[in-house]
């Protein structure tokens, strides 16, 4: 391994400890309480002590996280290519995707419930409504972004609509793509906990992340608070990290920027 790659690998851990250390300081130097700032180890003290609870919770976060990412990846690409390929419906349609993604989830939780309902198909469409816009816009970019001499030259050949979209344009914006998919598997997650902690239910007395959070903050278990963080983190690095594999596999044998990587 270069010592570059080396660098690489190591300026995260390096940069992790400084952290922790800080963190420690600060506890040390203002005297706060567990309650209030509790340190890491006390994090994974109370992460270990309550690992059932918190385990169930993320599967449930995550069935609502992954049924909310595809529904928004499949709907995304769908809306993009109708974007990309057609300017009246991308003047017709666009500003009201807009007016939608500013819109905030908090103002429509009762009209998701109405609709939806509570707990997993709200959650699901909270996440939805959180996860589907950058796949959109990063989509109908990259359909809009490719190379206007291939596209003259495809035309010179007769090429059918059809045929330039599916050999030119969705390879061209493949990358634009995969980096909404990147962005929307970030905020899958988020709209998840975010979703259970608006819309969701507990049945049995078991419920998503979200729900832990409202009663780890009620009971004031404030370490454990901290370990429903760690854990809604390491639930968001594991759809990055199936999403980032997906850019990797579908990329980097033709893709520039894997080859100056390489190189």
């Amino acid at each position: 391994m270069k010592p570059r790659d080396w660098a690489v690998w190591l300026s995260p851990v390096l940069s992790g400890v400084l952290f922790v250390a800080l963190w420690y300081a600060l506890r040390a130097a203002t005297g706060l309480q567990s309650w209030i700032l509790p340190t890491p180890e006390e994090i994974f003290e109370a992460a270990w002590k309550e690992h059932g609870t918190l385990l169930r919770a993320a599967g449930g976060t995550a069935i609502g996280a992954l049924g909310g990412f595809l529904a928004a990846s499949l709907a995304g690409l769908a809306i993009a290519l109708g974007l990309g390929g057609a300017r009246w419906l991308r003047a017709g349609l666009y500003p009201w995707l807009l007016v939608l993604q500013m819109t905030p989830v908090i103002v429509l939780a009762p009209i998701i419930v109405l609709w939806a309902g509570p707990g997993l198909p709200g959650i699901v469409t909270v996440t939805f409504l959180i996860s589907f816009f950058p796949i959109v816009v990063n989509t109908t970019q990259g359909l809009l972004s490719t190379d206007a001499y291939q596209v003259d030259l495809f035309r010179t050949y007769d090429a059918t609509r059809l045929q330039e979209l599916w050999r030119l344009r969705l390879p061209s914006a493949m990358p634009y793509s995969l980096a909404g998919l990147r962005i929307a598997a970030t905020l899958a997650p988020i709209g998840a906990i975010f979703g259970e902690y608006l819309v969701g239910n507990a049945s049995g007395g078991t419920g998503g992340l979200g729900f832990l959070v409202y009663v780890y903050n009620t009971q004031i278990k404030i370490p454990a608070l901290f370990a429903t963080a760690l854990i809604s983190c390491l639930l968001g690095f594991i759809f990055v990290a199936a999403v980032s594999w997906l850019n990797w596999a579908v990329l980097h044998h033709w893709h520039d920027s894997f080859e100056r990587h390489d190189r």
